[in-house]
């Protein structure tokens, strides 16, 4: 397969400003690993906001986040679960993706047994889980795993299509890949990237956006283009 070439002076030009405007993101907001991975399933669909209360209500059913794993997790009965994800949002559904998740987690060995897999094995198991897409899949191999995967979300395709960088329009491996050859396989880089680019495109760079006061339009055609 065959993807598109990325500006890579364009794609190092943008790290380089987002970071210089808003400083390190200190991403991904959790306190342990497996918050991570449970994070990024309830987020699918969702403000992180609601992620966060959903979060919350679960690690205090549970005694705290430090109880917050795969085996507390199954022993909750799947009604009073989904209760816990209540503020998340299809929370049905996501009580019984998180439930696959756990199961299949244990059954891998925890992180450890995971931890053991190259990545694109990794990468495969994760995506072999019920409910879990390729980006969430590369949440938990970046954030959770440290694997040099650039993640590609919603907001990656806006700021990315508009700079040019992209085809925003084009399949999630293309862009992915097209990010991962532009930059070097760097996961610190790659971290810092995508959490620059969900404040950016949450602060600005909006489904209507505020280009007047944008530290990227340097760099973007997209005003002049719609004028």
């Amino acid at each position: 397969m065959t993807h598109p070439h990325m500006d890579q002076a364009l794609a190092r030009d943008v790290f380089d400003t987002l970071l210089a405007t808003y400083g390190p993101q200190h991403w991904w907001p959790a306190e342990t690993r497996f918050e991570v991975m449970v994070g990024a399933v309830l987020t699918q669909n969702t403000a992180w906001t609601n992620v966060e209360r959903g979060l919350r209500r679960l690690a205090d059913r549970l005694g705290g986040v430090t109880n917050l794993d795969a085996e507390p997790i199954l022993a909750l009965p799947e009604a009073e679960l989904a209760e816990c994800l209540r503020p998340v949002g299809y929370f049905n559904v996501k009580a019984r993706r998180l439930r696959a998740f756990c199961a299949d987690y244990l059954e891998a060995g925890g992180r450890e047994g995971l931890a053991r897999l190259d990545t694109l094995a990794l990468r495969r198991r994760l995506l072999a889980t019920n409910g879990v897409g390729p980006e969430t899949a590369d949440d938990m191999l970046l954030y959770a795993f440290d694997r040099p995967v650039f993640v590609v979300d919603a907001y990656t395709r806006r700021l990315g299509g508009r700079l040019g960088l992209l085809d925003a329009e084009a399949g999630y491996e293309a862009i992915r890949h097209g990010f991962e050859q532009a930059l070097g396989l760097d996961v610190p880089l790659f971290n810092e990237y995508h959490a620059l680019i969900v404040h950016h495109a949450k602060a600005t760079c909006r489904t209507e956006p505020r280009c007047d006061g944008c530290c990227l339009r340097g760099l973007c055609p997209f005003p002049k283009s719609h004028r």
